[in-house]
């Protein structure tokens, strides 16, 4: 028998490190495309297919209240449906004592026994006087609990009353003549039910037996009383260690009962492979070897088929067959469309969320994941591209030059691209795979016997995940059905088929899903439900959600990154990752004249409040800019950038340390709001190392008694514009212009990933740790493979070009005739070339597998390399200054601020 290893063994593994919450649902990590509650029989609901709850209806009121209560039906049966099943549950369960006390003695005081008149109690005497007796009863109805002595936990005396609290002899007398004077059998049946409650609740388990034997089986009755005796029974008998009658009778609950399903099939011990054999055994109807074969498929972790095949022949009807193509269906489902793919980089290092440097000294610390995890990651993006995997054509890689040859979602007419290579994971690639086509061979056979369009349905669906769209919507189009649910699953599958199966999306077809599917993109408010304790983290993935990452995986395949990028994203976002191409793509699509009515409506309602926009975008270009040392093109957008209202920060706290709170980000004229306030130590250097110390600790200015443009607090456009004249000033041969293009230097390297300032061209409000002060290891320009969702989850920008200010640099020692300055300069030079030599370390990892028996001498090999190679090629200026200059008051002065320079010295 062949067994696919799928859900719990490897799934679990993925659903563990896909998120770092603490709340992560791994029923939140895939799309629920297939409903698998349009089961017709709800009863079975909560066996349907969950990792995040024992049960599928945990936490869902709204699921638990579609199960039929088969003691309501029974009681609404016995009152000839004079009342609607939401009334008798009302009176059956939640109407007081007192109301029905006043309703025997004919004064009705409740509305709805006023609707029915004092005439009802005549007609149903028996009945209500039995609800009376059952009400008194009720809060009793608990076990005692016995604290035993090896109990790990200590119990406070509990106040809440149990069945020990009634008198044991009165209340079996007075049952057992309410039992006797009874007329109607059924209410006769439910007396003998309360004679075995209560002494399976006192620990009479002998008793409730009995009882059992003389007050409820004589009564030849198999309805709801029966079935709630016979699972006090079975109470009963485990209490007495009858383990395997016990457990039958549990089984006899679970097939026979609607709303008793889930606590049977708790109270059942079927942990073993005996307890489940002992239940086969004595399975003779066909109904019970179905319900036991279904019992040993829903415990069981490996291929279900099998299991399923043997319930085929009993009944392809079954409801419970669905039940177990609907959970297979969902396991299935789960591996091919997670809601997340990892990107990675073209060195094989996965990229998940850019990681962060704790140390806010050198930022030299190497981000490289651990070995083992690198190799797990790798192989999960790898087994997760079953339906996402493609090849491009030539336009579309020129498109996207960058990019690799995976796909999120498969165009027509591209061949799926799978790790063969890969010894663990291209072998699950072959089993999910085998069950898939399994599966739908199961389904297509099925749908052929079986009366239920939910096969037809089932067999669409999987044809559908074997990216087969054009057989998967005949078989929606040949079915005819009235059932809503199916219906509206039908419909989905058809939008499904419909835009998966578009290989380009153009203005023509961006009509097409607005005329025809709107409803899946037009956002509709979700009111929250106060019970189900995931709604504070939003809804589940939804239709919607898949089909907006299908869209946004089209537009980037098709170039158009923009709008990709607006389909999961809000134009605010880019603040978090401002790289140049990614921005430029998303302004040319804000300024497109002729927006098709789905890119105005859809795409464009995330061109979210930023204020000015083109303000938003001029900023990023001039920051750009300044960046890459061209000042006067940064003076240009500075230009039209001067109504900008503030880097977008919601709910942005940041610490202050004076008064030990965490302090809300108000721009009040004075801070820094990525445009304004920015002080002239950004034209000097560091006094040491410290990323959190006031600016004017960290920071000391240089004599700027030459260059009187350069103000002591500037916006960008002014610091733009104080750049570009130092930078004419640069021109010339005297000190003043070496002094010039020291200070230019300054402002690049005081603003690169080093620096004190290096929030200033990067969209962030000040220079605490984040992504953007990170080494990137990626010679790629976009690290995004599929889309940008998640976009936040892979922080990436242009890096530094240290070059740019070592050059200046180089001009202003060059021209300078002052030793004390040239040591100034010179240990500037030296810290952008450590820069240079981060970049290279962080772009050549060891990736030496641990399991590697030479680990440690590879390693140390790797080290001693990466060491020569830093001070054969990354120590130039550093030479120079310990060889010329180490006499100058300037090279003493930073041995004692800088430990790192005085080691080298030494």
């Amino acid at each position: 028998m062949k067994k696919y290893l799928l859900s719990f063994a490897v799934l679990s593994l993925f659903y563990t490190k896909s998120d770092a919450c603490a709340w992560a649902d791994p029923d939140y990590d895939y799309f629920n495309l297939f409903t698998q509650t349009i089961i017709k029989d709800k009863s079975y609901l909560p066996f349907l297919h969950s990792y995040s709850t024992r049960f599928y209806t945990d936490y869902s009121p709204s699921l638990l209240a579609q199960i039929p209560d088969e003691n309501i039906e029974a009681w609404r049966k016995y009152f000839n449906n004079q009342l609607s099943y939401s009334e008798t549950l009302f009176l059956v369960n939640k109407m007081s004592m007192n109301d029905l006390n006043e309703l025997k003695k004919g004064n009705p005081n409740n509305q709805l026994l006023k609707k029915l008149g004092t005439g009802f109690y005549t007609k149903y005497t028996e009945g209500i006087d039995y609800l009376i007796e059952a009400k008194y009863l009720e809060p009793y109805m608990k076990i005692n609990y016995i604290e035993s002595t090896d109990s790990f936990y200590y119990r406070e005396n509990q106040k809440d009353v149990n069945a020990t609290n009634l008198d044991y002899n009165k209340t079996i007398a007075a049952l057992t003549s309410l039992y006797n004077a009874a007329k109607n059998p059924e209410i006769k049946q439910r007396y003998g039910f309360q004679l075995v409650r209560f002494n399976h609740y006192t620990r009479n388990y002998d008793a409730a037996a009995q009882a059992f034997k003389t007050y409820v089986a004589p009564i030849k009755l198999k309805g709801a009383p029966y079935i709630m005796a016979l699972d006090q029974l079975a109470g009963s008998q485990r209490g007495m260690d009858m383990n395997s009658e016990a457990n039958w009778n549990f089984f006899q609950v679970f097939k026979d009962s609607k709303s008793r399903k889930e606590s049977a099939f708790v109270s059942m011990q079927l942990s073993d492979t005996a307890s489940f054999n002992n239940i086969l055994k004595r399975a003779n109807t066909n109904d019970e070897k179905n319900m036991a074969y279904f019992l040993l498929g829903y415990q069981d972790f490996t291929n279900p088929i099998p299991l399923m095949e043997k319930m085929y022949d009993i009944n392809p009807d079954s409801e419970i067959l669905k039940v177990m193509a609907a959970r297979s269906i969902n396991e299935i489902e789960r591996s091919y469309l997670p809601t997340y793919y990892y990107a990675s980089t073209e060195n094989g290092t996965v990229v998940k969320n850019s990681t962060q440097n704790n140390s806010d000294t050198t930022n030299t610390e190497n981000t490289e994941p651990k070995k083992e995890e690198l190799s797990f990651w790798q192989k999960i993006v790898r087994f997760f591209k079953n339906l996402f995997g493609g090849s491009k054509s030539k336009s579309e890689t020129e498109n996207k030059a960058d990019q690799s040859d995976d796909e999120l979602l498969d165009n027509p007419n591209r061949i799926p691209v799978y790790s063969k290579n890969d010894s663990y994971y291209g072998s699950e690639n072959d089993q999910q795979k085998d069950f898939l086509d399994d599966l739908q061979k199961f389904a297509s056979k099925t749908k052929e016997k079986s009366k239920d369009e939910y096969w037809q349905i089932a067999d669409a669906y999987l044809m559908f995940l074997k990216k087969d769209y054009k057989a998967s919507t005949e078989i929606l189009e040949d079915i005819k059905t009235t059932n809503p649910e199916y219906l509206e699953e039908i419909k989905r599958m058809k939008v499904l088929n419909d835009i998966v199966s578009q290989p380009k999306i153009d203005a023509k077809y961006e009509d097409h899903l607005m005329k025809d599917y709107a409803e899946y993109f037009v956002e509709k408010s979700v009111k929250k439900d106060s019970t189900n304790q995931y709604d504070e983290y939003g809804t589940a993935p939804s239709t919607a959600d898949f089909l907006k990452d299908v869209l946004a995986n089209r537009y980037f395949l098709q170039g158009e990154d923009g709008k990709s990028y607006l389909m999961n994203n809000k134009l605010s976002y880019l603040q978090y990752n401002p790289n140049s191409s990614l921005v430029k793509s998303v302004e040319e699509f804000y300024r497109k004249s002729n927006k098709t009515q789905f890119e105005q409506q859809i795409i464009s309602k995330n061109m979210d409040n930023v204020g000015n926009v083109d303000a938003f975008f001029s900023v990023i270009y001039g920051d750009r800019a300044m960046r890459t040392a061209d000042f006067a093109k940064a003076k240009s957008y500075y230009e039209k950038a001067q109504t900008f209202a503030g880097i977008p920060r919601e709910n942005y706290e940041r610490y202050n340390p004076l008064t030990g709170n965490y302090e809300k980000l108000v721009y009040d004229g004075k801070n820094y709001d990525g445009f304004h306030n920015i002080s002239n130590l950004i034209f000097g250097h560091n006094t040491w190392e410290s990323f959190e110390s006031p600016q004017d600790q960290s920071m000391k200015a240089e004599d700027y008694s030459l260059f009187p443009f350069i103000k002591p607090n500037m916006n960008k456009l002014e610091l733009a514009n104080a750049l570009v004249q130092l930078k004419q000033i640069g021109n010339g041969k005297d000190e003043k212009s070496a002094k010039a293009n020291q200070l230019i230097g300054n402002v690049l390297y005081n603003t690169s990933v080093l620096g004190y300032f290096r929030q200033v061209f990067v969209m962030d409000v000040d220079n605490s740790n984040g992504g953007k002060y990170d080494f990137w290891r990626t010679d790629r320009k976009n690290p995004y493979q599929y889309y940008y969702k998640n976009f936040l989850d892979t922080t990436y920008i242009e890096p530094d070009n240290f070059d740019l200010s070592i050059n200046y640099y180089q001009k202003a020692l060059n021209t300078s005739n002052n030793k004390e300055e040239k040591a100034r300069i010179l240990f500037q030079m030296a810290s952008a070339e450590q820069g240079k030599y981060y970049q290279y370390e962080a772009k050549n990892p060891a990736n030496i597998d641990y399991s590697d028996p030479k680990w440690s001498e590879k390693n140390a090999a790797h080290d001693l390399q990466m060491t020569t190679t830093k001070h054969e090629k990354y120590k130039t200026y550093f030479a120079i200054l310990k060889n010329q200059y180490s006499d100058t008051e300037t090279a003493k002065g930073l041995m004692g601020s800088c430990i790192y320079f005085e080691y080298f010295m030494k």
